[in-house]
């Protein structure tokens, strides 16, 4: 199998190039600023924001398949438009897409959402993962969208860093007890990412954990998991703040995980003290 992963020096993506040469595959991988540490990856420079430059590196690289697994937050250039331009290209190539999103797409409004539920963000991250999913879908039809929820996994995510500073300085921040997400292990989300680059399965997928939770519930968790003082994590409430976007969001991947060899852990199982 050979893959592109587009964003391989990130979170995810690190994740996802171990996982793909640990399996033989030849692996090659973009970055922004540097490249990533894993052996056995050929690594190539990418600005998504640049015209031409996708199809240069997908000529070079000739995949069978691409992941594109980058993430510019609310940065329209990158999160929408430079998807766009992943899509466009990955079409004119004839290269299978796995194009992964999030469950920022939706309002909460209605708390719980399957694979046929609509976008309607209310946040610009949100709206430009909305407008990248539209896209990717009328380009390129045959593609997998795959939204996930919070990713968490082994020290690295930035869920993690934030409880660790926290257990050693409450007044740095808080962690909201109302902001419900169904976080998911990195390792899952790679293996189940790799699972719909080697099939021919389109359109919208949910890969998310199974276990909903507050971000303060989360925080405990992984606090007893690495041995901090769980006591000392504080906690508030996200609606008496005047941060916007969605409190509530849980993604139902009950219809994806039926298709999935890989099983898709809740944060109680992956982060349980052992």
């Amino acid at each position: 199998m050979k893959v592109l992963i587009i964003g391989g020096s990130g979170f995810l993506g690190t994740e996802l190039v171990r996982q793909a040469t640990a399996a033989g595959w030849e692996t090659s991988a973009t970055y922004h600023s540097r490249p990533g540490s894993i052996p056995g990856a050929a690594w190539y420079p990418l600005d998504v924001r640049a015209p031409g430059r996708i199809d240069e590196v997908l000529a070079t690289v000739a995949p069978r398949a691409v992941i594109n697994a980058t993430s510019g937050q609310s940065d329209w250039a990158v999160t929408a438009d430079g998807s766009v331009r992943v899509a466009m290209a990955a079409t004119r190539h004839g290269c299978r897409l796995v194009h992964v999103s999030s469950d920022a797409v939706f309002s909460g409004s209605r708390i719980r959402y399957d694979e046929s539920c609509l976008p309607d963000p209310v946040t610009p991250y949100g709206a430009a993962k909305a407008a990248a999913e539209t896209a990717v879908r009328l380009l390129a039809p045959a593609a997998a969208v795959a939204r996930t929820s919070l990713i968490i996994g082994n020290g690295g995510s930035a869920h993690e860093r934030m409880v660790h500073t926290l257990a050693a300085n409450p007044h740095d921040g808080v962690l909201f007890t109302d902001d419900i997400r169904c976080p998911v292990h990195v390792e899952d989300l790679a293996s189940a990412l790799r699972e719909l680059a080697l099939s021919d399965r389109p359109g919208i997928c949910h890969l998310a954990g199974a276990d909903a939770l507050s971000r303060h519930e989360l925080g405990v968790l992984i606090a007893r998991r690495d041995g901090l003082d769980a006591t000392r994590l504080p906690a508030g409430r996200r609606a008496d703040t005047r941060i916007p976007g969605a409190l509530d969001i849980r993604l139902d991947s009950s219809a994806t995980q039926r298709h999935l060899r890989t099983r898709l852990r809740g944060a109680r199982e992956f982060l349980q003290v052992r």
